[in-house]
């Protein structure tokens, strides 16, 4: 199964650290956003992946190269000077992911999120991951009830997409090249009932924000000064 990491955005919000370096490749833990993503990937079986470009792209390719030393396989999806948004960048990077599901990740988030949980086909045309609602969104995404996604009704608990999730191709194959925008896909689906969703309760940040990526900063390193358990330890 093969994974997307979306890393073709501007980052407007991390302003002016994102003028001259792309948002994926700033620093958290002593090293760049998307190197974390992309280990966790490749540590949960996701050898074969692609990475949009936009924005300084060519940054991230010249860091990142071929991810042989990662252990992956990277092939890129360049969208030129301005990003397809989400839905238009998976649809444009279709020809590189093939016809079976992927997985896609947001390229601006830090999770402990366990990937490798999503090693399997979506019931439906997508598998969402959420996370609880964070200060900074209290109105949530989705309604999440029973494993099925639902849009927001009146007074439902809502909880917030984590920019991870597991699509077939078939969601966007039939979308016109360009720009295009994920969530109208996403609840079209959800009203064919089509769309599951599972909730993470684990470690989960949206890095929109300076104060943001310095959270996320203070956490790595955190977890790396923690006593490792020796294999089996309860």
């Amino acid at each position: 199964m093969k994974a997307m990491i979306l890393a073709a955005g501007r980052g407007e919000r991390l302003r002016p650290l994102t003028d001259h370096t792309p948002k994926p490749l700033l620093p958290a833990g002593g090293r760049p956003l998307i190197e974390h993503t992309l280990e966790a990937l490749v540590g949960a079986g996701f050898a074969d992946i692609v990475i949009n470009l936009a924005h300084l792209g060519r940054q991230i390719r010249e860091r990142l190269g071929d991810g042989g030393r990662f252990g992956a396989r990277i092939r890129y999806s360049d969208e030129g000077d301005h990003a397809l948004e989400t839905a238009g960048g998976i649809r444009q990077a279709l020809d590189l992911l093939g016809p079976e599901p992927f997985v896609v990740v947001n390229g601006d988030i830090g999770t402990d999120y366990d990937f490798s949980r999503l090693r399997r086909e979506p019931a439906g045309d997508a598998h969402l991951v959420l996370a609880p609602n964070p200060p900074h969104h209290p109105q949530g995404d989705f309604r999440l009830d029973g494993g099925r996604l639902t849009p927001p009704g009146d007074g439902a608990q809502t909880c917030t997409f984590a920019g991870i999730g597991l699509y077939r191709a078939e969601l966007f194959a039939s979308l016109p090249p360009g720009r295009a925008p994920l969530a109208p896909l996403l609840r079209q689906a959800m009203a064919a009932g089509r769309v599951s969703g599972e909730l993470h309760s684990g470690f989960w940040l949206d890095i929109g924000t300076a104060e943001r990526l310095g959270a996320y900063d203070r956490w790595l390193r955190a977890r790396e000064r923690r006593p490792t358990q020796p294999v089996g330890a309860v």
